[in-house]
């Protein structure tokens, strides 16, 4: 599918994106593990979550779906059944390896895979710590890459230094660390977003955190809760990007998580001059939530690098464009992360933006970006990848021309109408 974006004259209105895909996906997960039943509203029916549902439902779950309700009958921590097929997460990294941890959880056979794209994400990152906690799994290229074959259960507990700052590596090591006895825990390099660790305490697990350091106490008794989903921050900074870019703009974003290890992109076009206003601040199911308003704004250059990577990781790409329209210069590093994605997203950014004629230098680690140019509208490829098509559609938005965004089906993956809340916030 082809999307075609043309400049607009200013943006004005209020917005509702789609619950918070991370949440989303740990929801179901967890509630699969509790006893009694979870009912999840404002759920984000996009592929990657459902996937998510496919996968649960294939190890024995039962779950329903309502409108935006999605209902799990959790089986406890020990009812899970062996699947009797292969469970396919799809494109969803989240699904495979966080499933993975689980998968090591349980004394049966299971094979997990994914589509093209997925399986040339590496998993020995969570194969590894997963392995040293007793879980037996063989995978391809010398375990480098699904399908994940796992035979789990008869779990120890470890303490576990990760290499990465990865939510996903954290998750799978705490989810395994469930079905242990005694303390498991993580050691990261930098902390990275901690959904998994407060929806577990909100569940009824044991769970402690100090800096880059979380444990989690084996066998818990886990109870069926009612969760809210909240906006996710991630698609909300689409639009947040776009309000800070485009003059005269002046948008709210209503009831977006603010959770502080997701809030790096916020801050950082704060940073950069935007003009942002957290509004109606409260908490639900133990994540921050608030609105956030944004107005056009004249942006400069900053730093983006080191610690505060981890909390803006899946937002780099539509801060690219943010850079590109700032007036100065824009360096990201300590980034490498981001070409291990659903697609290389430093070789896609710089392809997307240099196209659209952004003064961009590609680095091992990220990108230097001379902002100040006029874009103009181009024809940009989404590379099968959902940020990239939303953040190439930004872009477009003060380009001088039309913009093409060639391959826009997938942003169903986490925002199925995000082109139809565009168009309706957009003054021509």
């Amino acid at each position: 599918m082809e999307v075609t974006i043309k400049p607009v004259r200013t943006l004005r209105g209020e917005v509702q994106v789609p619950g918070d895909k991370s949440i989303s996906h740990r929801a179901v997960m967890l509630g699969a593990l509790a006893d009694g039943e979870t009912k999840i509203e404002n759920f984000l029916f996009g592929a990657d979550c459902l996937s998510t549902i496919r996968v649960m439902r294939g190890l024995g779950v039962r779950i329903t779906t309502v409108g935006k309700r999605v209902v799990v009958q959790g089986r406890g921590l020990e009812g899970l059944q062996e699947p009797d097929n292969v469970l396919d997460a799809g494109n969803s990294g989240t699904t495979m390896r966080l499933v993975a941890g689980i998968l090591a959880g349980n004394p049966f056979f299971s094979v997990l895979t994914g589509d093209g794209s997925l399986r040339r994400r590496p998993m020995k990152r969570v194969i590894r710590p997963l392995t040293d906690m007793g879980a037996q799994i063989a995978a391809r290229a010398g375990g480098a890459y699904a399908p994940l074959a796992i035979k789990g259960g008869g779990l120890r507990a470890v303490e576990y230094t990760s290499p990465v700052g990865s939510a996903q590596v954290k998750s799978a090591i705490l989810l395994a660390g469930l079905f242990a006895d005694g303390p498991t825990t993580v050691i990261e390099p930098a902390q990275s977003r901690d959904h998994t660790e407060r929806m577990l305490r909100y569940f009824g697990a044991r769970v402690e955190a100090a800096g880059t350091r979380v444990t989690v106490w084996g066998k818990p008794d886990l109870r069926g809760q009612k969760i809210t989903v909240p906006g996710d921050i991630s698609s909300a900074m689409f639009f947040l990007v776009a309000g800070a870019t485009v003059p005269g703009a002046d948008l709210v974003v209503h009831n977006v998580g603010v959770n502080p290890t997701r809030t790096g992109a916020l801050d950082v076009l704060t940073q950069m001059g935007a003009e942002i206003e957290l509004l109606n601040p409260k908490e639900i199911n133990g994540e921050p939530v608030a609105d956030i308003r944004v107005r056009g704004s004249r942006l400069t250059g900053t730093e983006i690098g080191g610690s505060i990577i981890p909390y803006l990781i899946d937002e780099l790409p539509v801060l690219a464009v943010a850079a590109a329209v700032a007036e100065g210069e824009t360096v990201v590093q300590d980034a490498a992360e981001l070409r291990h994605k659903e697609t290389d997203r430093i070789a896609a950014v710089v392809q997307v933006l240099r196209s659209m004629n952004a003064d961009i230098e590609e680095r091992p680690d990220g990108f230097i970006i001379r902002g100040g140019r006029r874009l103009r509208g181009a024809v940009c490829d989404s590379f099968g990848d959902h940020r990239m098509a939303m953040s190439a559609a930004v872009a477009g938005l003060t380009a001088y021309g039309e913009t093409t965004v060639k391959g826009a089906e997938c942003v169903k993956i986490s925002y199925p109408n995000f082109f139809d809340t565009l168009n309706s916030i957009s003054v021509s």
